[in-house]
C-alpha cells in the first residue's frame, strides 16, 4: 500500500509503503480510483486553523501525525472484514468520511459529522492520498451510477458541504437570487446546487477575475468583486433594491462575513462555510433592527448525503471543473491550492 502523510505540519509530504490493511469485523477496504484535494487538508497540513487575534487552534490532537490526508475518496470495494454487510467486492462507491464514534446523541439522531469524538477520514483516520483506504462500515458507501469517478469523489466533501449550505438557503431565498462568496472549489459547488436545489443561479463575488470568469461559465447570473465600492449596489439592483434573502461564504474571513452581511436584505441569512480565518463583530442592536441570522454550516449528514447523491446520479446537477493529478503528484497539488493556482477542483489519481 502507497500513500503521503502529513509526518511534520508544514513539511512535504511523506511517501509512505507498508501492507495492505486486512479489515477487521464490519470493516471495509477500499482501493482507491480517485481523491480530491481540499482547501480544509491546507490547513490540517499546516497543523492549525486561524481564530483571529493572533490566535490559532492547533490540528496536533486532531491528526496525531502521521496521518493521510484525503476526505474525498471514491473507490472499489476488494476485501471485507468477517462482519461486513451491504456490500461486496467489486462494488464501486463513493465513501462519506465524516464518521463519528457511533454511539452519542449526535450519531443515533443521523448527525454523525457534528459527533464531538468523529473518527472522520483524511483527518482523525487515514483517508485518501492512498490507493487503499479502510472504512469502518459500508454503510458509509455510495453508489455513484454513471459519474465520472474523478467527478464522483468530490461529492463526499466539497459536494456534501456545498450542498448542505444551500438547503440553508431554501425558504429563505425569496425567490431570488443567493450570493455565493467565493468561487474555487467548494463555491464552485455552491452555484451548482443552487441551480437544482432553488431553481435560479446565483449572485457570486469573488477577488479573482479569472474565477469570477469561471463562476460565469458555469451558470452564475451576475459575477462581483466585492472590492468595487458599487458591489453593494449592484448586488441590490440584481434583487429589485432588497437584497439578498441569503448569502453563503465559502472563503470563512472577516471582510467576506461582513460584505455578506451587508448584502443582506431584512430578515437575511449569512451561512458561513469557509475557513480561512479571523474574527467577525457586529454591533449586537443590528440583529433586532434588521432580523438577520448568522448560522454555521460544516459538511453535511450522511442523510444529506443520499439526497444529495440521489440529485447528482439522476443528472441534475451539472459537473464542475476536475484537474487531475497521479497520487506521486499529492504534495504538489496541495501548494498550488495552498498558493490560490488551481481552477476548479483538483482529484489524484492513484
Amino acid at each position: 500500500m502507497k500513500s503521503y502523510k502529513v509526518v511534520e505540519f508544514g513539511q512535504p509530504l511523506q511517501k509512505v509503503e507498508e501492507s495492505n490493511p486486512a479489515p477487521q469485523g464490519a470493516e471495509v477496504l477500499v482501493k482507491v480510483t480517485a481523491a480530491g484535494v481540499c482547501h480544509s487538508d491546507v490547513h490540517l497540513w499546516e497543523g492549525f486553523f486561524d481564530m483571529g487575534g493572533g490566535n490559532k487552534v492547533s490540528t496536533q490532537k486532531t491528526m496525531n501525525p502521521p496521518r493521510t490526508m484525503g476526505h474525498e475518496i471514491v473507490g472499489e470495494v476488494v476485501a471485507l472484514g468477517p462482519d461486513a454487510k451491504g456490500a461486496k467486492v467489486g462494488d464501486k462507491a463513493v465513501v462519506y468520511p465524516w464518521i463519528g464514534c457511533g454511539t452519542c446523541w449526535y450519531c443515533a439522531n443521523g448527525r454523525e459529522h457534528l459527533c464531538p469524538a468523529p473518527r472522520a477520514l483524511g483527518v482523525n483516520k487515514d483517508g485518501g492520498y492512498a490507493d487503499h483506504v479502510l472504512v469502518p462500515d459500508a454503510k458509509y458507501l455510495y453508489p455513484y451510477g454513471d459519474i465520472p469517478t474523478e467527478l464522483a469523489c468530490l461529492y463526499a466533501c466539497s459536494g456534501i458541504t456545498a450542498f448542505s449550505a444551500v438547503k440553508k438557503a431554501v425558504g429563505e431565498d425569496a425567490g431570488k437570487p443567493i450570493l455565493v462568496i467565493g468561487a474555487g472549489g467548494v463555491g464552485l459547488m455552491g452555484v451548482k446546487f443552487a441551480q437544482s436545489v432553488l431553481g435560479h443561479a446565483p449572485i457570486v463575488a469573488d477577488i479573482d477575475e479569472n474565477k469570477r470568469k469561471l463562476a460565469l461559465d458555469n451558470g452564475a447570473v451576475a459575477a462581483i468583486d466585492p472590492r468595487d465600492k458599487d458591489a453593494r449596489k449592484k448586488i441590490f439592483e440584481l434583487t429589485g433594491g432588497t437584497g439578498v434573502g441569503a448569502a453563503i461564504d465559502f472563503v470563512g474571513a472577516e471582510s467576506t462575513a461582513q460584505f455578506g452581511v451587508k448584502a443582506l436584505a431584512r430578515g437575511g441569512r449569512l451561512v458561513v462555510v469557509g475557513l480561512f480565518g479571523g474574527t467577525f463583530s457586529l454591533p449586537m442592536p443590528m440583529f433586532a433592527f434588521t432580523g438577520c441570522q448568522i448560522v454555521g454550516s460544516v459538511t453535511g449528514s450522511p442523510g444529506e448525503m443520499k439526497e444529495m447523491m440521489d440529485l447528482v446520479t439522476t443528472g441534475k446537477v451539472t459537473p464542475v471543473p476536475v484537474v487531475k493529478r497521479t497520487l506521486d503528484q499529492a504534495d504538489a497539488t496541495l501548494q498550488e491550492l495552498r498558493k490560490g493556482l488551481i481552477m476548479g477542483r483538483a482529484v489524484l489519481v492513484p
